[in-house]
């Protein structure tokens, strides 16, 4: 026994509540396995949420791309009988030099990603035969005609209650107003989605087929409003465009006259000019003959 407790001391540094502390701290393990077991369920949940709601977001940008890209096609050729257009969607396969495009066998072009998108194109042509042009080979006033087809499509796709136009004719054409006023009239008297249009306007065609008209005055820096026939308003209307197109010919016929003004100011500076060098060389009928 004495051999024994003289081999027992010599572990009198070890530790007596080891025992404890294993159970202890097992203990501890036990819980944090258990709760690395729930968030790692959790985190598998929410990856698959995120992957659902980019999918539905996939779905829901690509079904109203296909929706305004329909609409626009039909409102185009309404307000273009003879033309066309087209909205195209532009991916990174459309980028040759790009690192990060996605390999043709990964693009899936009845539901692409949208992460592969890099923006809209717009391609229209206004003739029944002939090219298509892109937004940035055409005039100011078939840029906006392009637009307003743009916006009427998107109307068509998630209608708003009312829409507040400034002056948007003042680009187009008469053709084109009035195909605008036409249509303009058509979406307003929807049965299905009807909207309400306010539109300011120095143009005739919205105004014959406005429901109201009204006219805005500015005197002493006050503008009121006042409520016209159209019977009126169209009078007003063609007083001002007489006023427009006379003062556009007094301004041609000004420039003219500047012009040639300052051709013939021009010449007589040059036949000074000449008689100043006769009177002042003796030589001067020689110089002139020479030239």
């Amino acid at each position: 026994l004495e051999s024994v407790n003289k081999k027992l001391k010599k572990y009198s540094h070890v530790n007596k509540k080891a025992f404890d502390q294993f159970v202890n701290f097992n203990e501890q393990r036990e819980s944090l396995l258990k709760r690395k077991e729930e968030l790692d369920r959790g985190a598998a949940k929410v990856e698959e949420l995120v992957e659902s709601l980019d999918r539905q977001k996939d779905e829901a940008i690509n079904r109203t791309f296909r929706g305004v890209s329909a609409h626009f096609k039909d409102v185009f050729r309404e307000l273009v009988p003879n033309g066309a257009g087209e909205l195209v969607m532009k991916t990174s396969l459309d980028e040759k030099d790009s690192d990060d495009s996605l390999d043709a066998e990964e693009f899936d072009p009845k539901n692409p990603k949208v992460s592969s998108y890099r923006g809209i194109g717009i391609k229209v042509r206004f003739s029944q035969v002939g090219e298509n042009f892109l937004m940035s080979q055409l005039s100011g006033g078939q840029k906006a005609l392009v637009a307003l087809g743009l916006i009427f499509a998107i109307q068509r796709c998630d209608p708003a209650p009312f829409y507040l136009f400034d002056e948007l004719d003042q680009a187009l054409d008469s053709s084109y107003r009035a195909a605008v006023a036409a249509l303009i009239q058509r979406q307003a008297n929807n049965p299905d989605t009807p909207t309400q249009f306010i539109c300011s306007t120095f143009r005739p065609e919205i105004v014959s087929v406005a429901n109201r008209c009204y006219g805005i005055s500015h005197q002493n820096k006050v503008s009121s409003i006042h409520h016209l026939s159209k019977k009126d308003a169209l009078h007003f209307i063609a007083n001002l465009m007489t006023e427009e197109e006379a003062l556009g010919e007094v301004t041609t016929i000004v420039s003219s006259k500047v012009t040639k003004g300052s051709v013939e100011s021009t010449g007589r500076k040059r036949r000074r000019r000449g008689e100043a060098i006769v009177e002042e060389t003796d030589e001067g009928d020689q110089l002139l003959d020479n030239e």
